[in-house]
């Protein structure tokens, strides 16, 4: 395998764009905002089984963090993602800069009603108007075939989907797994924050899922029992504060009535100093895949 391309302007994007039409092929994309792990890697690896050229972005995005969000102690280690991209078998890294991306007048925005107005929407405003409005550049200017996302950003796959639809856009999104910690936490950049007894005690998010879950399985439909079955693990768990915890429509994230033959659980807490979001779907499909960070690493032959 040739040696991975790294570029970080549009300029240099669009030519590779067009270096790889030319010769008929097709571009897989998997955006990122860097402090890679193990999920990020297998969106890649998913990319290179269906794609001629896989183009992986590392980029925080300002316009998605609120006040006195974590935008400046977001974790950047641009060495190491560039090397576990490589490893992963990554064709090409766009570390974005922020000049690039905004003009320092730029002032428009993509903003979307139905599903990105409530959970993270609602606890995070601008939160969506800024990934949205990302997505959208970054697509424009790559035009790839496929977008490749973790179904562990749930309500994000589906706002980005619906842009998709809505706005006529001639790329094919691909969700994938959520890859899980030993334990089934979800991997992300941020429990980076979380102490290691708040990582073991972090748990009990996919926990919670888990016996909702099992509950659906042996029959329960209610939505509000099903509810409370999620929440109740949460709320007996020391020192994490619970934002939501839902059960809704998977695909228009409205509340649901009557009997839930199909759905999804979303949760959100704070533990520390770390936020957590999880998901899990009704009925449960296929298990997740459960990494150990020190495996993929090993695997990888990175210590970045």
């Amino acid at each position: 395998m040739s040696a991975m391309r790294i570029v970080t302007t549009r300029q240099q994007v669009r030519a590779l764009r067009d270096e790889v039409a030319s010769r008929g092929g097709r571009i897989g994309f998997v955006p990122t905002m860097g402090a890679l792990h193990a999920g990020h890697l297998s969106l890649v690896e998913r990319a290179r089984r269906s794609c001629d050229t896989v183009v992986a972005s590392v980029f925080v995005n300002p316009l998605q963090f609120g006040p006195g969000e974590d935008f400046e102690r977001y974790p950047r280690d641009r060495e190491g993602d560039a090397a576990r991209l490589a490893a992963a078998g990554a064709d090409v890294s766009w570390f974005a800069e922020v000049e690039d991306m905004y003009a320092p007048d730029h002032c428009s925005y993509v903003v979307q009603e139905g599903p990105a107005l409530d959970l993270e929407g609602a606890a995070r405003p601008t939160h969506f108007r800024g990934v949205l409005t990302v997505v959208l550049k970054l697509l424009n200017v790559l035009r790839p075939a496929q977008l490749f996302l973790g179904r562990k950003d749930y309500q994000q796959t589906v706002v980005i989907r619906r842009m998709v639809r809505d706005l006529d856009l001639e790329t094919e999104v691909v969700v994938c797994p959520t890859v899980r910690e030993p334990g089934g936490l979800a991997m992300s950049s941020r429990n980076a924050y979380l102490r290691p007894d708040e990582r073991k005690r972090a748990c009990v998010l996919w926990q919670a899922i888990e016996a909702t879950q099992r509950a659906h399985a042996e029959g329960e439909r209610d939505p509000e029992r099903l509810e409370r079955i999620l929440r109740s693990p949460l709320e007996a768990c020391p020192g994490l504060t619970l934002e939501y915890a839902v059960v809704r429509d998977g695909e228009t994230l409205q509340p649901l009535r009557g009997p839930v033959e199909r759905g999804v659980c979303l949760v959100a807490a704070r533990l520390g100093a770390a936020r957590l979001i999880d998901n899990g779907l009704l009925p449960a499909a296929a298990p997740d895949p459960v990494l150990d960070p020190a495996q993929w690493a090993a695997r990888l032959q990175t210590d970045g």
